[in-house]
């Protein structure tokens, strides 16, 4: 069977016997009701486990809504017109909004960059301002250790409403909720404390009430208080299919629910050799977004199997810590215990690539050049055809085979 995968504006091409191939990963066909703005005033009519919001705000609060920064994909600006209608409903003044930007670690935005997030509504009539892990108001210590230092302007707000997009997230379960609190609105040492813990084997795609690292970001929401949140679950193509509003754990879950009838998708039995994309550019213009592909692949590769990554990295790796991390390391193990001693964003996708590689081979089909990506621990190809070819070689002509053309969506679970 001839397969396609995206590769930077083209494609690559891979011919699989059918009595090798298991199966295509794509999203699960499911029903939805309304989508859009439409979806988005439906959930804040019906909202999970609480009150309506205009039911919970007074005239007189002051409003911290936390939304994320550019290099997340929530569609804050079709959000914002109907959150701000309901808070206007419930008598809260627009001088008493704050939308906040959750920087994390990441820079500071333009406010062209801020304004296109906001939305022109929000933009003219609220307050947005960026988040400042240097102005903080600290909140104590969780359980398992992690600072609570809260941004000022959200920490002494009346009410907090978190915004955020719901999808997997290779080590805090699945993004969206309380991520909006901790590590969104954070310091660094917060950041450093609860993202170490990634190594740790709960810590995977999928995984909330068994995962160490989701709990303590839960544990950190209730520590600051999150009166509401509006999440959304998007399509491939970015469209809203799925809004949900209410308590901080209990909406949030329900929109995992949906995430999960969405793009989890089972299997009876691992494969052997697992080819995987992000589905072409821009998703695959570097390693570093690349390795998300790679990360779900994980879960569906056999113990001793080989992924064949399929990106075109033709910008190179992406990232400036991860890179170093990548090219400094002594070998990949290496990288699995600098990150126990030392989080740093960059760092931490480079672990996770060395994760991956002590279960299986990696071989990179990509534009870049063969003896850098050897440097880097993995396999070079200029085709996924080679690569296939050279993985029957090694596995034997018998090896089973998945393929992944979005690899960055589709989350396989093998159900034993």
């Amino acid at each position: 069977m001839k397969l396609r995968f995206g590769f930077g504006t083209g494609f690559q091409e891979v011919d699989v016997p059918d009595e090798n191939l298991i199966g295509e990963l794509h999203a699960n066909e499911v029903p939805v009701g309304l989508t859009g703005e439409a979806e988005v005033e439906r959930a804040l009519k019906t909202p999970i486990g609480s009150p309506r919001l205009r039911d919970i705000v007074h005239r007189g609060e002051t409003v911290a809504i936390v939304t994320s920064d550019i290099t997340r994909p929530m569609p804050t600006a079709k959000v914002m017109p109907a959150l701000l209608d309901e808070l206007y409903a419930g008598g809260v003044r627009p001088e008493d909004i704050t939308l906040v930007f959750a920087l994390g670690s990441h820079r500071r935005q333009t406010d062209e960059e801020k304004r296109r997030l906001a939305g022109e509504r929000a933009w003219n009539e609220i307050r947005c301002a960026d988040s400042d892990p240097d102005d903080c108001v600290p909140f104590g210590t969780t359980s398992r250790g992690t600072p609570v230092d809260i941004t000022r302007v959200v920490a002494e707000a009346d009410r907090r409403i978190c915004l955020g997009n719901i999808e997997y997230h290779y080590f805090a379960g699945y993004s969206g909720g309380a991520k909006a609190i901790m590590p969104g609105v954070s310091t660094r040492a917060a950041i450093q404390a609860n993202h170490s813990r990634m190594v740790q084997p709960e810590c995977c795609a999928g995984a909330l009430e068994t995962n160490p690292l989701r709990m303590d970001i839960e544990e950190a929401g209730a520590m600051v208080g999150i009166d509401f949140i509006l999440n959304v679950v998007l399509s491939e193509h970015k469209e809203i299919l799925c809004a949900v509003a209410g308590d901080a754990v209990k909406a949030h879950r329900e929109g995992c629910r949906f995430l999960d009838r969405l793009y989890r998708k089972e299997l009876a039995a691992a494969a052997d050799i697992v080819l995987v994309s992000q589905g072409g550019a821009p998703k695959d213009l570097n390693l570093y977004q690349t390795q998300k592909a790679l990360d779900n692949a994980k879960h569906a590769v056999k113990d001793g199997g080989i992924i064949i990554l399929i990106g075109s990295c033709k910008e190179g790796l992406g990232e400036r810590t991860f890179e170093e991390w990548m090219t400094t390391a002594p070998n990949a193990r290496a990288l699995i215990e600098r990150i126990g001693r030392e989080f740093k964003l960059g760092g931490h996708k480079a672990a996770a690539i060395a994760m991956v590689l002590e279960r299986a081979e990696v071989d990179l089909v990509s534009e870049l050049d063969d003896d850098f990506v050897r440097s880097i621990f993995l396999k070079p190809y200029k085709s996924a055809q080679e690569a296939l070819d050279h993985a029957f070689v090694k596995l034997g002509s018998n090896a089973k085979v998945l393929a992944m053309p979005y690899g960055g969506s589709t989350l396989p679970a093998v159900v034993k």
